[in-house]
């Protein structure tokens, strides 16, 4: 049972959003827990305003969630460079959007049995043992370059900047009115040799099949 406000809010805005039975109640369900989490295991900086006091979650505390829950849908080569490691990295390259409330829903998880590490990175090629990548929109004159440099490397590619599904990026958050959803490029997760669930390509609003360009 949801026993505060704000999560009885974030509750019925989730029905809201995902209707239909089946995939998307139930990465519905994974959002509502982990946002669970962020409002009783987090705070800001001194002098900010509380999480569990907002009307509802904002548009990057809902792409943090997201962001985790990717991990839970996604299989990754074991051959992957990332693969070898003790953690599981999950990598903010350029300028970060999510502030502290990234690393307050990833603090004490894990996914594929590693605990999860965040990495704020600046420069592309360090982005190689990353599992999950967000490239921030501040480097979308560089994305192909980027994207070059992981060829095959195993990372999955998020964004949310204009055309990066287009572009040869993975997933890229969208918004629908003030809902945040996501699209996917499949042919870029294939190349890399990553393997997306059937119930991850369910709920994204559109899965395309164009190679990449980095253009």
């Amino acid at each position: 049972m949801i026993a505060n406000p704000t999560m009885a809010r974030a509750n019925s805005n989730c029905r809201s959003q995902y209707n239909s039975p089946g995939a998307e109640r139930r990465l519905c369900r994974w959002l509502l827990a982990f946002w669970s989490i962020a409002i009783s295991g987090c705070s800001f900086l001194a002098g900010t305003v509380l999480l569990a006091q907002q009307e509802k979650p904002n548009e990057y505390q809902v792409k943090a969630t997201y962001l985790y829950n990717f991990g839970r849908f996604i299989k990754w080569p074991e051959t992957a460079p990332a693969g070898k490691s003790d953690s599981f990295s999950v990598c903010v390259l350029g300028q970060d959007p999510f502030g502290p409330v990234l690393d307050s829903t990833l603090a004490g998880e894990a996914l594929d049995g590693k605990p999860v590490v965040l990495r704020r990175l600046s420069k592309p090629r360090d982005a190689g043992d990353c599992q999950i990548l967000f490239i921030s929109a501040t480097e979308e004159k560089h994305l192909k370059e980027i994207l070059a440099a992981l060829d095959e490397n195993g990372v999955l590619t998020v964004s949310d900047m204009p055309g990066f599904t287009r572009r040869g990026g993975m997933i890229q958050f969208v918004l629908e009115g003030d809902r945040v959803r996501f699209e996917i490029n499949l042919s870029s997760a294939e190349s890399a040799r990553l393997v997306l669930s059937s119930e991850l390509l369910k709920v994204a609003t559109n899965v395309k099949r164009n190679g990449r360009s980095g253009d």
